[in-house]
């Protein structure tokens, strides 16, 4: 098994590698990214031909590249090359000063091929989506694929990159809408979904600036979703804009160039096929390339498994037995008559028991902390940034009572009443689950009776100075406490 791959993306706008790392079979993180911003078609001729100084720029870069991946030990390396090479007329010479100079061998693929890896790696480390539409705005194209049950159906590619555009019509900004109008009017007509994925430097900064703007309480992009109608006056904008005026929205310097034609892009296409919901992809084209090689022959994640929660797993609880996983699950059950809690919080619950312990890797002060930041900054893939906020506030809030107004995501949680019982659930499996010892829950008659192999009275005490966010008894071991 090659525990790092390194991938290596070629793209209009720049030359960007990211470094994988395997836990084990299907767990995983993304131990380094780097990128240059690199155009390699400028001042290509007439003839498309990529000009000898890009090449040997290029050259470098990948050089680069190569030996980083190689000093971080990766047996596996890869390199795509996408729009701007693959419309080269000396593509071939290209490749062949790469593959003498480097030893790297890159592989171009159509528009078609990069519209399904984009897709790709964003369905299978999002949360599951049953249907969408996902597009990815790179510098020399734009990618789409249309999703139907968690699955690509049909890709289709459109050369209104935003590099390709700036290049060809400047400051001509009716002919470029124009063009971008008459592009828009090849995509098929199942092309439609009132959700959208956003995929790309440009999409991911557009929703950064969106985040900034609302004071949004998490710095992550990935998994974050907005409704396209609050934020149509904003992204009309950032259009709008003056170069000067676009650091004031939250651009980035580094965009200001391309920005405002990839707000344009995504904007008409967004109306084109009824977008209603955005949700932006933080994984595209690399990770979609990544995963491919990772599955080889299986169909992909297995039902109810996580990447992330595993690879947390694998590096800091490697002989977690998940007792405490199984007395949440349990306990969550026997009070469901009395929590009315939805079935999806269990899920919630048990991902925090098994992060519960990786804190104490760490440092044993303030553990319930570091777990709490393991949830939110490690907990990356297939989930809501609604669910890893509800995750890392049980493990910080410890079973205490709180205030639930002075909670710092507040914004992203449910109701007091189930952080309440999330909290108390997870805080007395906790003391239940000491030494590894299983136990046996049973609700009736208003009493939750727990059957347990040891029985003291530190336990007890502990029990009782939990806060219930209801009342009903608790019969430990036939003693009532």
């Amino acid at each position: 098994m090659a525990t790092r791959t390194a991938i290596i993306d070629l793209g209009s706008n720049g030359i960007r590698m990211a470094i994988y790392e395997k836990t084990s079979r299907f767990a995983f993180f993304i131990l380094n990214e780097q990128k240059v911003k690199f155009r390699l078609a400028q001042g290509m001729d007439e003839n498309l031909a990529i000009s000898n100084k890009q090449m040997q720029k290029a050259a470098q870069i990948l050089e680069h590249f190569y030996t980083q991946a190689k000093s971080y030990k990766c047996k596996k390396i890869k390199c795509i090359g996408t729009s701007a090479i693959r419309s080269a007329s000396n593509k071939n010479e290209f490749l062949k000063l790469i593959k003498d100079k480097i030893k790297l061998n890159i592989k171009i693929i159509s528009g078609e091929e990069e519209a399904y890896l984009s897709g790709f790696g964003a369905i299978n480390l999002l949360p599951k989506i049953q249907n969408a539409l996902a597009l990815d705005i790179g510098g020399g194209s734009a990618e789409l694929c249309l999703i139907a049950e968690n699955k690509i159906i049909k890709t289709f590619s459109l050369d209104i990159g935003t590099v390709r555009l700036k290049d060809s019509y400047k400051d001509k900004v009716s002919k470029l809408e124009n063009y971008v109008d008459y592009v828009l009017s090849t995509l098929p007509n199942d092309f439609n979904s009132p959700t959208l994925i956003t995929i790309g430097g440009s999409l991911r900064a557009i929703s950064n600036a969106i985040m900034e703007k609302n004071n949004y309480c998490l710095n992550q992009v990935h998994s974050f979703s907005y409704k396209l109608n609050n934020e149509i006056d904003f992204i009309q904008k950032i259009i709008n804009a003056n170069n000067n005026d676009l650091s004031s929205l939250g651009i980035k310097k580094e965009r200001h160039d391309t920005i405002k034609i990839g707000a344009l892009v995504f904007l008409k296409i967004a109306k084109k096929i009824n977008a209603k919901q955005i949700i932006t992809s933080g994984a595209g084209v690399r990770e979609g390339v990544f995963l491919k090689d990772l599955f080889a022959r299986h169909k992909g994640f297995a039902a109810n498994f996580n990447p992330s929660l595993k690879s947390i797993q694998d590096r800091f609880l490697q002989n977690s037995k998940n007792t405490l996983a199984n007395n949440c699950s349990k306990l969550f059950e026997q009070l469901k008559e009395i929590n009315y809690l939805d079935e999806k919080y269990k899920k919630l619950l048990i991902y925090a028991a098994k992060i519960d312990a990786a804190g104490n890797r760490l440092s044993y002060y303030s553990k319930h902390k570091h777990s709490a930041y393991f949830a939110l900054s490690a907990l990356n893939f297939c989930v809501w940034h609604e669910e890893k906020a509800i995750v890392s506030t049980i493990l910080e809030l410890k079973g205490k009572k709180f205030n639930f107004n002075n909670l710092k995501l507040k914004e992203l949680l449910p109701d007091e009443n189930t952080i309440a019982w999330l909290n108390y659930i997870l805080a007395l499996a906790k003391i239940l689950s000491i030494n590894d010892e299983k136990c046996e829950f049973i609700y009736k008659q208003k009493t939750l009776h727990i059957q347990k192999s040891t029985n003291n009275f530190i336990i007890i005490d502990a029990i009782k100075k939990l806060s219930k966010p209801k009342s009903f008894g608790i019969c430990f071991n036939e003693e009532i406490i």
